[in-house]
């Protein structure tokens, strides 16, 4: 029996910084006009989605992953590795940075680390994020936080629809406002908070860590390196955006029929646009699901885009046993050969 995909409903975070555009763009019931997060595939303790539709139906991630390992191509770990967020900035996000595996596990409890990456969704006119800093070395780092020398020490650079960014651990980030962001991460909500502006919740500061982000900022800043790629076939563009040791994430757009193979462990997707059918089910703008590990062909038709995400940990076995030289199918996996470069990883 063919295996059934995986329907998730989203949890909602209001933050001091969110806003309503996850209700007004994506049709999200969402909580309130200060929703910034809407952790779409999660199975994080502090935001664990659950299943909607089939055999599986209210059931969390975490629990199905615990219990239904074989729908994940029998990965490793004692938790889901990643997690897919939308994130709505109306104003901007604290200055901040993520700890690696090593000092998560040390520091907090035996947590994952962060590495995380961006899509840009959309974005107001001359909109702009932070991506690492000034300083030259530690000592500098040090002296200007200390110092609150923000205007010397942050960096600075403008966005725009589109854009993509891998943001590694040590990396000092924030996702400033009137943007709206996709993000790819693992299955970490470890920040520590760098500066935010003063600013005042429930009449008073929120918790900075200033110790731990000197201690794990890497300095001096040096941007992640990866190049984005396109593979074209029938009616279908997919475009990678970045392999990492953590994961590989796509955008995929569909105009009109095109047949496909899942070949990964599993498939995180996320519908960012238009509207269609996978298998003869509706799928459109801002439905969220997996598609288990041997599902085997999928059957697209409409017109849509979609951000996906996979580990690599099941790939081995199919170069193994697939004939890739099978000239009678048409029938591909999403992580084909590449035939052309463009764009930039910022």
């Amino acid at each position: 029996m063919k295996r059934e995909i995986i329907f998730l409903e989203p949890a909602f975070k209001q933050v001091i910084w969110g806003g309503n555009k996850l209700g007004a763009d994506f049709g999200y019931d969402i909580p309130g006009d200060n929703t910034g997060e809407c952790w779409a595939i999660s199975a994080h303790p502090k935001g664990d989605c659950k299943v909607i539709s089939g055999q599986y139906a209210g059931m969390n991630l975490s629990r199905l992953w615990d219990k239904h390992r074989e729908l994940f191509g029998n990965a490793k770990g004692d938790r889901y590795p990643l997690l897919i967020k939308i994130i709505d900035a109306k104003q901007d996000l604290s200055i901040q940075v993520h700890p690696d595996d090593k000092y998560a596990a040390e520091h907090e409890n035996g947590s994952l680390g962060k590495t995380e990456c961006w899509y840009v969704l959309d974005c107001d006119e001359n909109a702009a994020v932070v991506i690492g800093h000034n300083a030259r070395d530690k000592a500098e780092l040090e002296k200007m936080i200390r110092g609150k020398h923000w205007g010397e020490f942050i960096r600075e650079i403008p966005v725009h629809k589109g854009d993509f960014f891998q943001i590694e651990p040590g990396c000092l980030h924030a996702i400033k406002g009137g943007t709206l962001i996709l993000e790819t991460q693992q299955n970490s909500d470890i920040t520590y908070r760098v500066y935010d502006y003063d600013r005042l919740q429930n009449g008073k500061p929120r918790e900075l860590h200033i110790e731990q982000s000197i201690e794990v900022i890497k300095a001096p800043f040096e941007a992640a390196q990866c190049s984005r790629s396109v593979l074209r076939q029938d009616n279908m563009m997919i475009e990678k955006l970045v392999d990492c040791e953590y994961y590989s994430v796509e955008k995929i757009d569909v105009t009109g029929k095109a047949l496909a193979e899942q070949k990964h462990s599993f498939l995180n997707v996320s519908m960012i646009g238009g509207a269609g059918r996978i298998n003869g089910m509706e799928i459109c703008k801002g439905k969220n699901f997996i598609i288990p590990a041997r599902y085997g062909t999928m059957e697209l038709d409409g017109d849509m885009s979609m951000i996906v995400s996979y580990t690599e940990e099941m790939e081995e076995k199919y170069d193994k046993t697939d004939n890739k030289n099978d000239a009678g199918k048409e029938r591909k996996a999403l992580s084909g050969r590449y035939m052309s470069s463009h764009g930039y990883c910022r």
